[in-house]
């Protein structure tokens, strides 16, 4: 088998693609950073853009949930957003102002958790709309990426102290801290091996946390890659975007890598989702969206 890219315009100009994500049916849904913008791709490729509400928003992460919402966070705006599975919008507001919202994902019983970057908090927000945010021990953590563990609890990093956290559904926070100095584990996905992985900016390396605290780290190839976004694969495997290398990763679990080079130069891809057939889509900020798929 073959490995081969497949790249899509985005209509809008200077969109810059940052997050994505997929449904349980398959769409492809991603945020516009800069064209303040929802995107969608159905399955049979065609391409559609939603209108934000609020102006220059800062649209960062999105995800999927298991309800068919499509939830994402309004970086600039403060505010979360939500699109239910019958196409209805609505966006909720903190009330921490300038809290710098970032990763978004849901929670074992369905609630919706998201880092705040500048207040150095982790939110949820429950299916009423209630909103409860929680303190992170470590000041200036700049808590990033985060994931549901096989543990029941939301496992995140934190950027700037140089951990990978841990928070209950009641709230209580762990923190591990990272053997490498200044990694800037930003990344973080759930494999299916129970682990969790991670993407460590700064010190070039895919890291795995046990739900214990055991941490592996995996070196990259390739120097200065920055690795940024994490899935689990299908396969026993993660996939990662390297927005420094230009390049798309594998990690297998038994520690192998490989990575393959991008068709168009300095695309700067940052997030990252497997579909269930095994393809790999990542948001370019140079306006694309990318797949890449072995035949």
């Amino acid at each position: 088998m073959q490995i081969h890219f497949h790249e899509q315009s985005i209509p809008s100009p200077l969109a810059a693609p940052y997050g994505i994500t997929i449904t349980n049916n398959q769409e492809v849904w991603f945020t516009a950073n800069k064209g303040n913008r929802i995107g969608k791709i159905d399955t049979n490729g065609k391409l559609q853009e939603i209108t934000i509400p609020t102006e220059n928003a800062g649209l960062m992460v999105i995800t999927a949930t298991s309800r068919g919402e499509i939830w994402f966070t309004e970086n600039i705006a403060n505010q979360l957003g939500c699109i239910d599975e019958k196409g209805n919008m609505t966006e909720y507001t903190l009330s921490t102002a300038n809290a710098g919202l970032y990763g978004i994902t849901e929670g074992q019983n369905g609630e919706i958790w998201f880092t705040e970057l500048l207040a150095n908090k982790i939110g949820k927000i429950d299916g009423d709309g209630h909103i409860t945010e929680y303190p992170i021990p470590t000041s200036n953590a700049y808590p990033s990426f985060l994931t549901l563990g096989s543990d029941g609890a939301i496992w995140f990093t934190e950027n700037a102290a140089n951990q990978i956290g841990r928070i209950t559904p009641n709230g209580e926070i762990t923190e591990f801290p990272l053997p490498t100095a200044q990694s800037g584990p930003v990344g973080i996905t759930s494999g299916k091996d129970g682990s969790l992985w991670f993407a460590a900016i700064t010190g070039n390396y895919i890291g795995k946390i046990s739900v214990n605290g055991v941490i592996t780290e995996y070196p990259l190839p390739t120097a200065n890659a920055k690795p940024h976004a994490i899935v689990a694969g299908l396969n026993e495997d993660c996939w990662f975007t390297e927005w420094g290398s230009n390049k798309i990763g594998r990690l297998t679990w038994d520690g192998k890598i490989t990575e393959y080079d991008i068709p168009t130069e300095n695309s700067e891809p940052h997030g990252i989702a497997v579909a269930k057939d095994g393809s790999v889509w990542f948001a370019q900020e140079c306006n694309q969206i990318g797949k890449l798929y072995m035949v």
